[in-house]
């Protein structure tokens, strides 16, 4: 499995581990500690909102209400991007999803005892701290997860809103030599949706931990505090730009070419 996702301070100083932390194999398949945080995060969300389902009420009380104000704004911002309230309903729980999801991942990794809890591994007579749970946004294969699940669901929208011969005309195009070359570069840049919506989720996540923990190693009592607050308001920043760039690529894709 490929990953770059780690930084570890230890007593001798500060080295990059280039794979994943693998706490163990099922059938082969490697576990690695940013799945299980990524399971443990889904668990929790869904134990949450099967509470808050059970708990919602005919005449809403004040966090009842702040909450459907919060979803009435979200859908109607949807359906002045997309023009179309019918729009909004299909996409509405996708985009969302996506927000929460990632939202609940990356301040999932910032709470205490994430990284610290785990066990010891001893190879060729060293030993290595193998942590059971890390930030999920550290690793490369979950972001590349959330960019194909981005990815598919906007060129899926395009293809059920324009038809798949109007919206292959997007980027197959023969009406002239200019025409043809601007297709290909729109598929090109299809295509690199990909790269950009994993690597700028991994790289501000990463790029955070890894201040985080030299600010740890360096200056342990002071620092940390305003970084980790900083770390907070990315985790929420990157959130929302993954899932507003999916909302707005999803526009592009519905719209018919000219």
């Amino acid at each position: 499995m490929f990953g770059i996702n780690t930084v570890h301070a230890a007593k001798e100083g500060i080295h990059v581990v280039l794979s994943p932390y693998v706490v163990g194999e099922f059938y082969g398949i490697p576990i690695t500690a940013t799945m299980i945080t990524t399971w443990l995060t889904m668990f929790i969300l869904v134990v949450g909102i099967v509470l808050l389902r059970s708990r919602l009420k005919l005449v809403p009380g004040k966090v009842q209400i702040m909450f459907e104000l919060m979803i009435g704004g979200v859908f109607d911002y949807m359906s002045d991007i997309l023009e179309s309230r019918k729009l909004a309903k299909t996409y509405f729980p996708i985009v969302m999803t996506i927000f929460i999801f990632i939202l609940s991942l990356n301040w999932f990794g910032l709470l205490p005892g994430v990284t610290a809890i785990g066990f010891y591994e001893y190879r060729e007579g060293l030993a290595h701290f193998i942590p059971l749970l890390y930030p999920p946004a550290t690793d490369l294969n979950i972001t590349i997860a959330f960019a194909l699940i981005a990815f598919f669901t906007i060129e899926i929208a395009g293809v059920v809103a324009i038809g798949i011969f109007k919206y292959a005309g997007k980027f197959i195009n023969f009406k002239s030599p200019l025409a043809f070359l601007i297709g290909i570069i729109e598929l090109l840049s299809e295509l690199a949706r990909l790269i950009s919506f994993s690597f700028r989720l991994f790289g501000n996540i990463f790029a955070g931990k890894t201040l985080l923990v030299v600010a740890i190693f360096f200056v342990p009592y002071i620092i940390p505090v305003p970084i980790m607050a900083f770390e907070i308001f990315v985790g929420f920043i990157q959130a929302f730009v993954f899932s507003i760039l999916t909302l707005f690529f999803i526009k592009l894709a519905v719209t018919p070419p000219h």
